[in-house]
């Protein structure tokens, strides 16, 4: 694939700056299309389009003789707006569709969410499992791929990929409001005793993922996760144990907090949304033999390493977070606290 030409929507942001380098590191020519600039560091060796997904024509310019199309811009649950959902991840995953089609791309790779599951049933969660996402983020997100699919066998192969929580180097978000409270020694919440068992990826191997669906050229559907993951009370004891933190992990009954969570966020006192409110206190973890099986794809790194190496590097970088000296995407930026930090202190 060395020379192969790929854009990738959301080059700018949190996930889509990491699949470039790694596709700068594989001899891909790269093109990000974005509205935020790229990192320095990667400028001289990209084309950049500075675009919205939402504007048909500078969608199709973007597109103009590239062989592979890595598809990640979206709005995040943090944006709790439902508009943006809905012009930004639903629309505008038809406009990048279209305009791969009519520039005769060869492979179209769409990095979709687990929140299209909603809480599942059971688990593990298979590729088969039923998507049935509970709040408007994972609704569009579903919407998003459900286009994707009605748009196979025109001459694009289409391929999706469903990570779980993403982790790793530079992740902020509102994990950087749980490690703001941990560098301070504050107590961190859990819900019903924090046994939920909870899988995140680690941002490499997910970028992994992707570019491997792109190489292996099969058109499918991937559920992407690590497979050495542990309860959420669980993977923050190792966080606060590793950091020597005098917090200590506190649990919450989910009746009585997840209702004040949700007027919290419909009235914009948290930075939190409803995807967060539906899924801290659930368990979730995907089955990922398929991944591995068709794409020769492992996980290599478990819970608690992305989450001590999350934290690490926010602790190396946190004067210039805190001084929004690193602001871009939503999660690379540090976020406000609002009403959260009221809850801190009864914690």
């Amino acid at each position: 694939m060395k020379n192969s030409k790929a854009l990738i929507t959301g080059g700018s942001g949190y996930f889509g700056e990491t699949l470039v380098k790694d596709l700068l590191k594989r001899g891909y020519l790269c093109t990000v299309l974005d509205v935020n600039e790229p990192s320095t560091y990667l400028r001289d060796s990209i084309a950049f389009h500075k675009a919205d997904i939402r504007n048909k024509n500078a969608v199709l310019n973007a597109c103009k003789d590239v062989d592979l199309i890595f598809h990640n811009v979206a709005q995040v649950p943090l944006a709790k707006d439902n508009n943006l959902f809905d012009t930004v991840n639903r629309l505008g995953t038809k406009n990048i569709v279209e305009a791969g089609l009519h520039n005769k791309c060869k492979h179209f790779i769409y990095t979709s969410s687990s929140a299209i599951y909603g809480v599942p049933n059971s688990n593990p969660v298979f590729e088969g499992t039923i998507p049935s996402p509970q709040e408007s983020y994972g609704k569009a997100k579903l919407d998003g791929e459900n286009y994707c699919l009605q748009n196979r066998n025109r001459g694009m192969k289409i391929s999706i990929i469903r990570p779980r929580t993403i982790l790793g180097r530079g992740r902020l978000g509102i994990f950087q409001i749980l490690f703001e409270w941990i560098y301070n020694g504050k107590n961190v919440p859990v819900f019903d005793g924090g046994d939920n068992l909870y899988q995140f990826i680690h941002i490499d191997d997910l970028s992994n993922a992707c570019i491997l669906a792109a190489e292996k050229n099969i058109e499918s559907i991937y559920n992407i996760g690590t497979n050495d993951f542990c309860s959420m009370k669980g993977t923050l004891e190792a966080l606060i144990l590793h950091s020597k933190s005098k917090s200590k992990v506190k649990s919450l009954p989910s009746s009585l907090v997840v209702p004040i969570m949700r007027v919290m966020s419909f009235f914009n006192l948290s930075p939190l949304g409803p995807y967060h409110a539906l899924m801290y206190g659930k368990s979730m973890y995907f089955d990922t033999k398929k991944a591995e099986e068709e794409l020769n794809w492992v996980s290599r790194y478990s819970n608690e390493e992305m989450i001590i190496q999350s934290y690490e590097w926010y602790i190396e970088n946190r004067e210039m977070i805190l001084s929004n000296q690193l602001q871009s995407s939503p999660h690379k930026s540090a976020i406000k606290q609002g009403a959260l930090t009221l809850v801190s202190r009864f914690l």
